[in-house]
């Protein structure tokens, strides 16, 4: 368990979980030296599945829940965890990990899509806390503050990346519903006493069905219920695929079908099955008897295809959807990967900014870059990429050498706003009235529905929003620029919000400060505005918006989200730091087994490792964390001048040599401090060493380069051979040991 001078390094999945098999032992040793011990959590989607069901695993097998067990400890005020992007399981991703788990002998059960009996009823129960962003809610008890650190801003402007041309000719644009969506459904109100809440089903006929009662709020929560019209969704959606095809733009689709669990796949099932409507109108009814879900995309359709009576004439019908269409947007156009073959493969946070920074293209099944339409069916905040594209379309491309930042601090403590992601989202049977009804049988909110209509409730602690309230404060009078709260008037969760804000923001002092509201499409301008004229403004935004804006503003502004410092000071005092985002890890992973090359950049670990030092120094008084703080600090400024992040492509250093050139530097920065002559004398030798012999070091990391390389399974890496893989220099590893 953690104790006084404990930090908890999260073990994950995909690049950033290879990554830790080469950067831990690493940060372990260093660590060890000032007395502090890094410990491991497994919060991986295979071991967080594996967590579900010891009664069917042997006593080796057997795994606890860590998920929960940080849930509980950061509740804690000696909570020091660093969190390494995870999996957000969409349901073909969680199929696959359970295929992959059964293959390695873990007698897991398969996932039931429509569980009949009790035993599948409890299976599906059991994945369903799995899916989805089922990490992020439990370990962030505190609100999120996320800004490139300065020597990344710096490193961005002396080196700005590439960013594509943008013509004022350019056909790109947002396509949003104008109504029947979840914004213009939306109703809010806030909860005046503790209360529990029932959800109901009220059908025509007059029957109730529960579909979730219990429901806990506190006084002053924020409740919120909405829906989205299937019928307006598919309407809409037919006039977009008729659309981009008239524009001659791509077609694609721009959804999160990873945290928004629920509502996501069943959107995008309807996408699939509007691009290819005579597909569905001739076959559905087959597919569908062969389990084979649109929610699941054009790839798990055409996986089975050749199971079906029909299947020759099914392949057909696709190839005709595919010819008659729209051009699709190219996941990979090379392997003829499109936009709709799997739910999780674009994900808007990561696929708009990407669009964007590329001068409003995406790649078409011909190999090259075109004009797009991105379908974005909820209004909430499509706004935002409109109004971005919008600015570059009549500026021209943002200039990474000159440009502002917009730092962001979100709410997020408690499970705020998590649409989508939980248990308080149906896919609605019948037609009827859902309603949330109060202890005392007061309805408190209630909207008309019918079949394959998709509900929603989403709940926002008081005292979530207060702290974000606070925090945003405390981040305007450190920075000393304008802090946004991207809240639109007219919509009525952002309404509820805005009346907290006007209660809790005269409690703190904000003389001096510049503190504005408006609405998130005119923040984007407001904000792209600023950044033209290089200067800083943080958007103080909720969940979701908080999740969009960490990505969108940090591609444009140096690259990638990944090298983003992410501090959550959690409420009760203990401290999570997030290391960046891991949209791309997929494709770094693929790339390691074919090549035995990792791209993966570790810059937002050491970030965050760095922070999470400082953070223990001042919690415990170890002052020997705080050198390590220091000094990690300075080297990763070395790292980033010296550009020792990973190459592009194999031959030059992968993140296995980045770790070795980031420890080097860390190395010589502890022994040259003056602030412990002990410590700087345990690392002296080390330091000599690892530079005498440079060289040899990172030609034994490149030798390995160009083969195949086996880590044992890619939800669940065998940890010996994923540690050979990943640590691949005897002499580094020798000259790490003798610490």
């Amino acid at each position: 368990m953690a104790g006084k001078s404990t930090i908890i390094y999260t073990h994950t999945d995909e690049a950033p979980l290879l990554a830790t098999y080469s950067f831990l032992p690493i940060v372990q040793a260093y660590a060890a030296q000032a007395g502090v011990e890094l410990e491991t959590r497994d919060i991986s989607l295979a071991g967080r599945i594996l967590a579900q069901f010891p009664e069917r695993l042997t006593e080796e097998q057997r795994v606890d829940d860590a998920l929960a067990e940080l849930g509980r400890l950061a509740e804690e005020p000696s909570a020091n965890i660093i969190k390494l992007p995870n999996i957000s399981a969409s349901v073909p991703q969680l199929k696959a990990a359970i295929a992959e788990l059964q293959s390695q002998g873990y007698e897991v059960p398969d996932y039931p899509e429509s569980p009949v009996t009790d035993e599948e009823k409890d299976v599906r129960a059991r994945y369903d806390k799995v899916k989805g962003s089922a990490v992020n809610p439990v370990l962030r008890q505190g609100n999120s503050d996320r800004r490139a650190p300065a020597s990344v801003k710096a490193y961005a402007k002396a080196h700005p990346h590439r960013m594509g041309a943008w013509s004022p000719e350019s056909k790109t644009n947002v396509a949003t519903m104008s109504g029947g969506d979840f914004r213009s459904n939306e109703k809010s109100v806030v909860i005046p006493a503790d209360d529990t809440l029932t959800i109901r089903l009220v059908a025509q006929d007059g029957s109730t069905t529960v579909l979730k009662d219990g429901l806990k709020v506190l006084a002053g929560e924020v409740v919120d219920g909405t829906f989205m019209s299937v019928k307006a969704l598919r309407a809409f959606l037919a006039e977009q695929v008729a659309r981009a095809k008239e524009e001659d733009v791509l077609f694609s689709a721009h959804l999160k079908a990873t945290m928004m669990k629920v509502s996501d796949p069943i959107i995008f099932g309807h996408v699939v099955q509007s691009f290819f409507p005579e597909l569905f109108e001739k076959y559905g009814d087959q597919l569908r008897a062969a389990g084979i879900s649109p929610n699941d995309g054009l790839g798990a359709l055409l996986a089975k295809v050749d199971a079906l009576p029909d299947a020759e004439a099914v392949k057909t019908a696709v190839e005709q959807g595919l010819a008659q269409g729209p051009a699709l947007a190219m996941v990979n156009s090379d392997k003829g990967i499109t936009n709709l073959h799997v739910p999780s493969d674009v994900i808007i946070d990561a696929s708009m900014p990407a669009m964007i920074r590329a001068g409003g293209k995406m790649w078409g099944p011909d190999g090259a870059e075109h004009d797009t339409l991105a379908v974005i069916p909820d209004s909430s905040y499509a706004g935002v990429y409109q109004a971005a594209i919008d600015d570059c379309r009549t500026n021209g491309a943002l200039d990474p050498a000159t440009i502002g930042s917009v730092p962001n601090v979100g709410l997020m403590a408690k499970a705020a706003e998590e649409y989508g992601s939980h248990d308080k989202t149906f896919e609605i049977p019948v037609a009827g009235t859902v309603e949330v009804v109060d202890g005392s049988g007061q309805v408190l909110i209630s909207h008309e529905v019918e079949p394959g209509d998709i509900w929603r409730a989403c709940q926002t602690k008081d005292a979530s929003i207060r702290d974000w309230i606070a925090l945003a404060v405390r981040r305007a009078r450190a920075t000393g620029v304008p802090a946004v709260f991207w809240l639109d008037a007219d919509r009525a969760h952002d309404a509820n919000l805005i009346g907290k804000l006007e209660q809790y923001l005269p409690e703190h002092d904000t003389e001096g400060l510049e503190i504005l509201v408006m609405a998130p499409a005119e923040a984007t301008s407001y904000s792209f505005a600023r950044m033209r004229q290089g200067l800083d403004t943080i958007s103080v935004t909720g969940n979701v918006l908080r999740d969009y804006n960490t990505d969108l503003f940090p591609i444009l502004e140096v690259g990638t989200s990944a090298k983003m410092l992410s501090i959550v000071p959690l409420m009760n005092g203990g401290g999570l730091f997030e290391t960046g985002a891991g949209g791309s890890a997929p494709k770094h992973v693929q790339q390691l087994v074919e090549e035995n090359y990792l791209r993966w950049d570790s810059l937002g670990e050491f970030f965050a490792l760095a922070a999470s030092f400082e953070h223990l120094a001042q919690a415990t008084g170890n002052a020997r964390a705080q050198v390590l703080a220091d000094t990690l600090d300075r080297a990763t400024g070395t790292f980033l001048n010296e550009d020792k992040s990973p190459t592009r492509r194999i031959g030059g250093i992968d993140n296995r040599g980045s770790h070795f050139y980031l420890a080097l530097y860390w190395a010589q920065e502890l022994a040259a401090q003056s602030d412990d002559a002990e410590l700087a004398a345990a690392f002296a030798p080390l330091a000599a060493t690892l530079a005498a012999k440079e060289s040899t070091i990172v030609e034994e990391l490149v030798a390995v380069q160009g083969q195949p390389a086996d880590v044992g399974g890619y939800y669940r890496p065998d940890d010996e051979r994923a540690t050979a893989v990943m640590r691949p220099s005897a002499t580094f590893n020798e000259a790490l040991a003798s610490l």
